[in-house]
C-alpha cells in the first residue's frame, strides 16, 4: 500500500511540472485572421483583395496564421525508457495548427462542413465523408473496414478524423502529406467512392448553392482545389481535448479516479506505451509493425512500405492518436481488434510473429489489474462531446 501512495505522490508531482510548464508555453499564442476580421472589411474590398492581404500580414508579422506546438512536442519534458528518450504527454496546444496557404475562417468552415457530408462527392451519389468518419463513431468507422460505392469492401479500418489537424501525414500508411491531399483521395478511390475529380467538379459546379458559396469563399467556380481547402478546414475544426486527463495534469487531481492514476504510470513506464504514443496528441506520427494479424480482405498489407519502398517499412502503420480512443473501435490498420482489452492482452505479448516487428516490442508481463487500469487509463482520454448539427446541403 505504501508504495502505490508513493507512486500516486510522484504521478501528482508531474501533473504539477505539466501544469507550471504550460503557463509558460501558453503565453506564445498568436492572434488568427477571423471570419470577423473578414466582415469588417468586406464592404470596402473585394474578398480576394481581402485574402491576398491576410496572407500579406501573415507572412510579415506572424500573426494571422494559428500557431501550435507541432505534433509530438512536449515542452513539459521527456520521459526514458530502455534508452529511448521520447517527448511527455500532456494537454493540447491551445491554438491549432493551420498552413498558411489554407487560413481557416467561418464560410470555409461551413462549405467544407457541407462538402463532408455530401454523397454527390461519390459516383453513386451515396457515400459522403461521414459515411466512413462518422460524428457518432468517434469521426471513424465502426465497421471492421470500410464499404464504397457498390458495396465494395476497403482493405483497411477508416481512422479516426479527431486531430487529424496534428498530423504531418495522412491515412495509415502515411501517403497524404496534408488534410488537403488526404481529402481528395477517397473521392476517385474505385473501392471508396468511385468518382472522377474532374466529374465531381462538373456535378458540383451545377448546384447553385455550391456556385455561390466558391464564388464568395475562393472568388472562383467549383474547383478540386477549393473543394480540398474546405473539407480540410472543416475538418482541422474536430477536435478532442479537455478529458479528465487533461484536467488532471492541468490541477483537477480528483478529475482522474486511481485506476486511471496507476493507468497513467503504467503507460509511461512499465507497459512502455509512451514510447509510440507520446506528445500532446499521444501519436509520434511514426511508422511501426507491431505483428497485427491481417484479417479482412487483403491477403497481405505492406503498409509504409508501398510509400516508401524502404525496406524496414514492410508491414509498418502510422500511430494512431489515443484521445478519444475509447469511442472508435475497432483497432489497428485493419480493424482486427475488437476492444481496448484484446488490444491490451496483444500489446502484453509483445505484438505478434513478424520478422519485421518493431524493437520497441517486447512482452510486458501485465497483471490483471494492471491491464485493468491501463485500460481505465484509456477510456480517461474521451474529449468533451463535440458539438455537432448536420449541415443543410445546398440544391
Amino acid at each position: 500500500m505504501v508504495a502505490r501512495d508513493e507512486s500516486l505522490d510522484r504521478i501528482h508531482e508531474s501533473a504539477y511540472n505539466v501544469r507550471h510548464h504550460s503557463k509558460e508555453s501558453n503565453r506564445v499564442v498568436h492572434k488568427w485572421f477571423t471570419q470577423e476580421v473578414i466582415s469588417m472589411l468586406r464592404p470596402v474590398l473585394p474578398l480576394r483583395s481581402i485574402l491576398l492581404l491576410s496572407f500579406a500580414c501573415a507572412f510579415a508579422t506572424g500573426e494571422g496564421l494559428v500557431h501550435a506546438s507541432p505534433a509530438g512536442h512536449a515542452p513539459h519534458g521527456t520521459v526514458t525508457i530502455d534508452g529511448v528518450t521520447v517527448p511527455d504527454i500532456g494537454p493540447l496546444p491551445t491554438t491549432v495548427p493551420i498552413p498558411s496557404s489554407n487560413l481557416n475562417y467561418t464560410a470555409k468552415i461551413e462549405l467544407g462542413k457541407q462538402l463532408y457530408f455530401d454523397g454527390r462527392l461519390s459516383k453513386n451519389n451515396a457515400i459522403s465523408c461521414a459515411f466512413c468518419h462518422n460524428p457518432g463513431t468517434g469521426f471513424a468507422d465502426s465497421r471492421q473496414t470500410s464499404i464504397g460505392v457498390g458495396g465494395g469492401i476497403g482493405g483497411r479500418q477508416s481512422p479516426t478524423v479527431f486531430n487529424t489537424a496534428f498530423n504531418h501525414v495522412q491515412f495509415w500508411d502515411g501517403r497524404a502529406r496534408s488534410l488537403e491531399e488526404q481529402a481528395i483521395g477517397p473521392i476517385h478511390n474505385p473501392v471508396e467512392m468511385a468518382e472522377t475529380h474532374e466529374h465531381v467538379v462538373t456535378k458540383l459546379g451545377k448546384i447553385k448553392g455550391y456556385q455561390q458559396q466558391f464564388r464568395a469563399v475562393f472568388g472562383t467556380d467549383v474547383n478540386l482545389q477549393g473543394i480540398a481547402e474546405a473539407i480540410a478546414a472543416y475538418e482541422r475544426t474536430v477536435l478532442s481535448t479537455n478529458s479528465v486527463f487533461d484536467k488532471y495534469v492541468l490541477g483537477d487531481q480528483k478529475a482522474m479516479d486511481e485506476a486511471a492514476v496507476r493507468g497513467l504510470a503504467l503507460f509511461k513506464g512499465k507497459a512502455r506505451c509512451i514510447l509510440c504514443h507520446n506528445g500532446a496528441n499521444f501519436t509520434d506520427n511514426q511508422f511501426h509493425n507491431l505483428g497485427v494479424p491481417q484479417v479482412g480482405p487483403m491477403k497481405e498489407d505492406l503498409g509504409r512500405f508501398n510509400v516508401s519502398r524502404a525496406e524496414k517499412d514492410k508491414g509498418a502503420f502510422k500511430t494512431p492518436t489515443l484521445r478519444s480512443v475509447a469511442e472508435t473501435s475497432p483497432y489497428m490498420h485493419d480493424g482486427a481488434f475488437k476492444s481496448l482489452e484484446e488490444v491490451v492482452e496483444f500489446v502484453d505479448q509483445g505484438g505478434g510473429t513478424n520478422s519485421n516487428l518493431s524493437p520497441l516490442m517486447k512482452p510486458l508481463n501485465l497483471t490483471p489489474d494492471e491491464k485493468s487500469d491501463l485500460v481505465a487509463f484509456l477510456k480517461a482520454l474521451t474529449g468533451e462531446p463535440v458539438k455537432f448539427s448536420m449541415p443543410q446541403l445546398p440544391k
